[in-house]
């Protein structure tokens, strides 16, 4: 009886065991879906911005976060100058980072 004894004290120990690593590997399961699903689009996102406002040239037209449209006239490393509207008076420094899109001056 107590060899049966033993036995059943080995299997409830490797029971308990087993629980932790299904535990573990649960939370790690998890923790990869959350990766997956919010912080890769996020850095594709990033990378695509990044991308774009590397390949800014003078010229291209562009749409501030602010909503408003312009023509980019000059830029330097984290500064644009922007001229805004028919008036050639109003250009206006910003960050490049207020820029959320681009077009190409070519493109129509």
């Amino acid at each position: 009886m107590l060899g049966i004894l033993l036995t059943e004290e080995q299997a409830a120990a490797a029971g308990q065991e087993m629980g932790f690593l299904t535990m573990v590997i649960i939370y790690a399961v998890l923790i990869g879906a959350m990766w997956f699903f919010f912080m890769r689009p996020q850095k594709k996102e990033q990378k695509r911005v990044a991308a774009m406002l590397a390949d800014l040239a003078t010229g291209d037209c562009v749409l501030t976060t602010s909503g408003f449209y312009g023509i980019v006239i000059d830029i330097t490393d984290d500064t644009v100058i922007v001229e805004f509207g028919n008036n050639k008076n109003c250009r206006i420094p910003m960050q490049k980072s207020a820029i959320s899109q681009v077009e190409k001056a070519g493109d129509n």
